[in-house]
């Protein structure tokens, strides 16, 4: 599962610093006991689909 990362001074300050560089937004996760999917071509494609379908960013994990 991911969650959002909690981030002391120092890190969010880097991640900032990133932002402004890139001109972009940055999101910071951790992984809690996952592992992404292994999806073969027809199902990246299907994800990418639903995405495009939902306007949403999805991540597919394999829970144990």
């Amino acid at each position: 599962m991911l969650v959002f990362s909690k981030l002391d001074a120092d890190k969010l300050k880097s991640i900032n610093d990133m932002e402004s560089k890139l001109g972009v937004n940055l999101i910071a996760f951790s992984d809690i006991n996952t592992k992404y999917a292994d999806l073969d071509d027809a199902g990246a494609k299907d994800l990418k689909d639903l995405e495009k379908e939902l306007g949403l960013s999805l991540v597919a994990l394999k829970m144990d």
